[in-house]
């Protein structure tokens, strides 16, 4: 095995690493391995079996097991690690080699690391990979950007490792430069959003609804078989039943109610800020994270802040019925701000992204697949120039039909004080993309009073000024 020169070579052999490793080669692909922790190397060797795996003890050794031109695919954490990574193999790497960084990198350090390294000659793709541990090993959504010939040499690996929907592969090239890490980000806060507004949902059940966790399993699981069926869905269901091992609970129940993020929906809101595209509620969802963090903060303002009494619903099966009307509704929203953000960065950044093509690789594999995601390929096939996900006729007509839900939710969550940030975003969304007239011309005025920062009117154009303390 050691004189064996191996197709593809793998840095990184954590969970991810390992398992995608162990899908190439079920696809018919040899690999060679790095880790600089040696225990993730001999992990890699004792597991792969009869597999054309080789796992190796230092970065020469690595790149001389590679056939030429060299692919090597990097599974490490984002940020400085990739630039180590790529600093200690650059002296080790020929003309025509490729580096791809499979990682949740920010789309900016990709471009830098394209230009850096197309300077040596050394070609760079940016991937997002979608699907967790499981994905990996099964077949992820893979998000790929950068030259189209390069892509198009590591093309059939991709696509035989990749999910598949009705024999489509769940991968497709997005777009020169950094377009797969970007449109992986924006996966990532349209994830953000589902997520927030599913666990405002169960909040409800439990809340609201005074459900028990067998109760919102059912719930949960019903939902998954019509229109809300997705992987996030999917898994909320199976949630409820698990038992924890330490105690006679659900664990569920056991979870500290403090959020974590590793900065994916962040990164999302802050570009959709630089480029204006308006995303409440990833906003939102990030927002609510931070707030959940403040566990300490709560519990003691639990005590002094006071709202109103909180009543149970009456009537629990109609209003799991207006629950789910509500939450269908907001999750397409999400979908929708994403979208957007996704169109106005396709423009900015050069992209040429085709948005029918990304829905049809969202569709197996990654975090947010959902039946829903055919509708929005079917949106795009239908209007490639569409402006808004919700200004196609059918799902504009979905929306009007169920908007009254939202409303009724949002209202019985304010009169009995419970938060629901993601869902009352979703509705504003909605109501402001609607609204043909909006108070922004008081706040024009006021940015001209106090800046001199002028305003256009409504009878003629020009940019005008006004000495408004005259």
């Amino acid at each position: 095995m050691n004189n064996t020169k191996f197709d593809y070579g793998m840095i990184g052999l954590g969970t991810m690493g390992r398992n995608l490793v162990y899908n190439m080669c079920d696809h018919g692909f040899s690999v060679a391995g790095f880790d600089k922790n040696s225990s993730q190397v001999k992990t890699l060797v004792q597991e792969a079996g009869e597999r054309k795996v080789i796992g190796t003890q230092s970065p020469e050794e690595f790149v001389q097991s590679l056939k030429e031109p060299r692919t090597i695919i990097l599974l490490v954490p984002a940020g400085a690690i990739v630039d180590a990574v790529i600093n200690e193999l650059k002296p080790l790497l020929r003309k025509d080699d490729l580096l791809i960084d499979g990682g949740n990198s920010h789309y900016t350090d990709t471009n830098r690391r394209i230009e850096e390294l197309t300077k040596e000659s050394i070609h760079f793709m940016g991937v997002g990979v979608s699907g967790g541990e499981s994905g990996a090993r099964y077949g992820p959504s893979i998000m790929p950007g950068g030259d189209k010939k390069v892509y198009e040499r590591v093309a059939p690996m991709l696509e035989a490792v990749s999910a598949k929907v009705n024999n489509e592969p769940c991968v497709a090239w997005l777009g020169n430069g950094s377009a797969g890490h970007y449109v992986k980000m924006v996966h990532n806060g349209i994830e953000y959003a589902l997520m927030q507004l599913i666990t405002e949902t169960y909040l409800l059940l439990k809340q609201a609804a005074g459900m028990n966790n067998d109760e919102i399993h059912k719930t949960f699981a019903t939902w998954n078989t019509c229109r809300l069926q997705s992987f996030l869905i999917q898994i909320t269901a199976t949630i409820f039943t698990q038992k924890d091992d330490l105690t006679n609970h659900r664990l569920v129940d056991m979870i500290l109610d403090a959020a974590h993020q590793k900065g994916t929906g962040a990164w999302t809101s802050e570009d959709a800020l630089a480029i204006q595209v308006p995303v409440p509620g990833i906003d939102a969802a990030v927002t609510a994270r931070n707030l959940s963090a403040l566990k300490t903060e709560r519990v003691t303002a639990s005590q002094k802040l006071k709202g109103p009494a909180s009543n149970i619903i009456s009537d629990k099966n109609e209003f799991v019925a207006t629950l789910e009307t509500a939450l269908y509704f907001s999750m397409i929203t999400a979908y929708a701000q994403g979208m957007a953000l996704l169109q106005q960065a396709s423009k900015e950044y050069q992209y040429d992204l085709d948005f029918a093509e990304i829905a049809k690789i969202w569709r197996g594999g990654c975090i947010i697949r959902a039946n829903f995601l055919d509708q929005i390929r079917s949106a795009y096939q239908e209007q490639p120039n569409l402006q808004n996900l919700m200004m196609n006729e059918a799902i504009a007509f979905e929306l009007t039909e169920s908007q009254s839900a939202i409303r009724k939710v949002i209202q019985i969550a304010v009169e009995n004080g419970h938060p629901i940030p993601g869902l009352m975003a979703s509705l504003a969304y909605y109501d402001g993309y609607r609204s043909e007239w909006l108070p922004a011309n008081l706040l024009q005025a006021q940015r001209d009073y106090f800046g001199a920062h002028t305003y256009e009117r409504t009878d003629r154009e020009g940019v005008f000024h006004t000495h408004w303390a005259e």
